[in-house]
């Protein structure tokens, strides 16, 4: 009788969320770009030296569309550019921008590797977060060694032990000019394709699996039906609006089958669900399409069986040989297998391992694989360990990207006689799967949806997707192609997980502004594909504001004279003021127009005054602003600019705008010089006698929300006393 075998499914998921603003053409963030210099390449490269070991890579589409890009020099990137700029010709609102994001790399391994990186972080530091004070102590080879370090930190370590110019560019280590920064530049797109060509010759020697997620990442149980979050977590706070679109959740499957059969010349068998998020209707949905396997985590089997896993004192998995094992699900549209990954195993490597010896942190893994499969082995069967996990974010905390530490993995997994490592279908091919009568909903984290649904901020992502989806259904059928594909497309990329996992409680980044401004964007973007105007509420973070503002509410009456100009100090004298505290935290390219704003009333009029940052633009004719007001949203006074000459005055054109329709108003004045200045009779509104005004002020450029002040809710002018 032949020995218990344990099989180990090592599945690394590879994904980015989609940067990319589709109208503006623009990646507003680096990350696909530089985990794809980073980890990528090298994590299927080095399973060369280990012909033994097979695995599975999940590579989710919108990640290998961006990197497609990246790789064919399409893509167009604020960070990418101003790297390979050269230093002289950088203004000084570049120069903070790279002070503020050039740095946001991992401080001991990335970053602490190369000594003159260490050295630009710590002068970069010491003058806090308050970035504009570090620029002048910047010389123009300062900047030049920023722009070329903060590449090289983040190229692949295979890749860099292979090339003997960007080994040379380590070894040089300070002093880099125009043509190190083209080096550089010339090797991520050489990479980049290399990357790809590694992959198809991994998976054309059969050595790995290469499996895909929904197109972009949505979770799926919820684009099928949100209420289904109160299955996982009775009780869960639900969006105002319930989202329930299966059409949509199969059209992102549609995609992701077609762009794996484009890019790899095979349909894939296997699916990694987004963040493991299953549900029965998701599986009916995967069997019709022909997926042969999915995979999710150990609690969303426990729960679906009604049992436990856990391990024992001894380190054993309690109901080991329900876990170890795989199964399959009977669907009304065909048969689909799953496997559930250990969470523990698959944890340590995410987030223990990177603070032990590499070959310790190695066999300390290989021996809790056995001693956990032990309860099944012992019986002389054969165990299916499945150890699922994010492929890229993990290495910046080991040494060396964790290279090291997988290679010492790899190489005594490879000599162990009583494990073989597998692909997922060659797993499935060799273990009989029980049978799965009913999943419980759920994801890998916590067996639950609650990272993107629940919480204030994640109800009102999904509240604003639900108004975009039924606008979008609304007009769809009156847009031209062009304008449906744009709109549909910026849905699609709405409905990716990754806006709602910082939204909430549980994570947050540097960059939390920025992936609320890019989620608002593309939900304005359907609007706007549809040529129509985004809703002002767009404007507004979602994100509850950490930025620090100065609030003052009105004192008394006020009565100033409208002419654009500050005629004395006493015409706005008690008058409300709302005065975001400015940081250069701000995403590169996002224009802030609006300083401060002053507001008050009297017995007859609401008055409104507008401090810019920069006047001068509004004459271009591009910009216009937009007053709404609580008591009565549907109706929006609208102040256009325009200039009837250059050096001439510009003018105020005022408009009342209700149901999409704008006519003239004559009741208002507003006038522009050094501030904008409004007067609004009260008598345009329903208001209730005594009542107060609440309001929104909101810089559009032309059909697109810039910004709105107040950055989150409504500011209040009550009747004077």
């Amino acid at each position: 009788m032949p020995e218990a075998k344990i099989r180990v499914a090592l599945l690394w998921h590879m994904h980015q969320p989609y940067y990319k603003d589709l109208v503006a053409n623009q990646y507003r963030l680096p990350w696909t770009r530089l985990h794809a210099m980073k980890d990528y390449y090298g994590m299927v490269a080095m399973l060369e030296e280990f012909p033994r070991i097979h695995m599975t890579f999940n590579l989710v589409p919108s990640l290998l569309a961006q990197m497609e890009e990246y790789a064919e020099g399409k893509a167009q990137e604020a960070m990418q550019d101003l790297a390979y700029r050269p230093a002289e010709s950088l203004a000084h609102d570049e120069k903070v921008y790279l002070l503020r994001y050039f740095f946001q790399a991992n401080p001991e391994h990335l970053i602490g590797r190369y000594p003159r990186y260490e050295e630009l972080y710590d002068l970069a530091q010491a003058s806090g977060e308050n970035l504009e004070r570090a620029v002048p102590f910047f010389r123009k080879e300062d900047y030049t060694d920023l722009q070329v370090l903060s590449q090289l930190a983040w190229l692949d370590e295979i890749y860099l032990d292979r090339d003997a110019e960007l080994q040379a560019l380590v070894n040089q280590g300070a002093g880099f000019d125009e043509t190190d920064q083209q080096v550089i530049q010339k090797k991520q797109q050489q990479l980049l394709k290399e990357t790809f060509k590694a992959y198809r010759a991994a998976a054309s020697r059969g050595q790995i699996e290469i499996s895909t997620s929904p197109y972009y990442h949505p979770i799926l149980p919820l684009i099928c039906d949100s209420n289904i979050a109160a299955e996982a977590h009775p009780g869960v706070r639900l969006p105002r609006r319930r989202y329930q679109h299966p059409e949509d959740a199969r059209l992102q499957l549609e995609r992701a089958i077609e762009l794996h059969r484009r890019m790899f010349g095979v349909k894939p068998s296997g699916l990694w669900p987004s963040e493991g998020s299953l549900s029965e209707e998701v599986l009916q949905m995967c069997a019709a399409l022909g997926f042969r396997w999915t995979a999710t985590d150990q609690r969303v089997l426990g729960n679906s069986l009604g049992i436990s896993f856990f391990h024992d004192p001894a380190g054993s998995m309690v109901n080991a040989e329900r876990l170890y094992t795989p199964y399959e699900y009977q669907a009304a549209s065909g048969s689909i297998h799953l496997i559930f990954r250990d969470q523990e195993l698959s944890d340590r490597i995410g987030f223990v391992y990177s603070q032990t010896e590499s070959r310790a942190g190695a066999l300390d893994l290989i021996q809790r694989i056995k001693q956990s499969a032990l309860p099944v082995t012992r019986q002389g069967k054969n165990a299916l360990v499945s150890i699922i996990l994010d492929g890229e974010n993990a290495w910046e905390y080991y040494d060396r990207n964790g290279r090291p530490f997988l290679r010492a993995l790899y190489g005594m997994l490879a000599e162990d006689a009583d494990i073989e490592c597998v692909t997922v279908t060659e797993a499935l091919e060799r273990h009989e799967s029980e049978k799965l009568h009913r999943l419980a909903p759920g994801s890998w984290i916590n067996a639950n949806f609650d990272v993107w649904i629940g919480a204030h901020e994640d109800n009102v992502a999904w509240d604003y997707l639900a108004d975009a989806r039924d606008f979008f259904a609304e007009h769809e059928k009156s847009a031209t192609v062009e304008q449906r594909t744009l709109a549909l497309e910026e849905l699609q990329v709405a409905e990716g997980s990754d806006w709602n996992w910082w939204y909430g409680p549980e994570h947050s980044s540097a960059n939390d502004a920025d992936f609320d401004a890019l989620y608002r964007s593309h939900l304005a973007n359907v609007y706007r594909g549809l040529g129509h105007h985004p809703p002002d509420a767009l404007a507004q973070p979602i994100a509850r504001t950490r930025q620090r503002v100065i609030s003052v509410p009105p004192e008394c009456e006020i009565k100033p004279n409208i002419d654009g100009r500050v005629s004395n100090y006493f015409e706005w004298l008690g008058a409300g003021l709302y005065s975001p505290v400015r940081t250069s935290g701000t995403m590169h390219g996002q224009k802030i127009m609006m300083q401060e704003i002053y507001y008050g009333r009297d017995q007859e009029n609401f008055y409104l005054r507008i401090d810019f940052q920069e006047i001068a633009h509004l004459a271009s004719g591009q910009y216009e602003m937009r007053v709404s007001v609580r008591n009565e949203p549907e109706k929006v006074m609208v102040i256009g600019f325009k200039r009837e000459s250059i050096g001439a005055d510009v003018q105020c054109i005022i408009q009342i705008e209700s149901q999409g329709k704008r006519s003239e108003e004559n009741r208002c004045k507003a006038a522009i010089n050094r501030v904008l200045e409004v007067k609004i009779p009260l008598s345009m509104w329903k208001l209730d006698p005594g009542g107060q005004i609440e309001f929104q002020v909101t810089v559009w450029e032309k059909d697109f929300p810039l910004e709105s002040f107040p950055l989150e809710g409504w500011l209040a002018a009550p009747a004077p006393i």
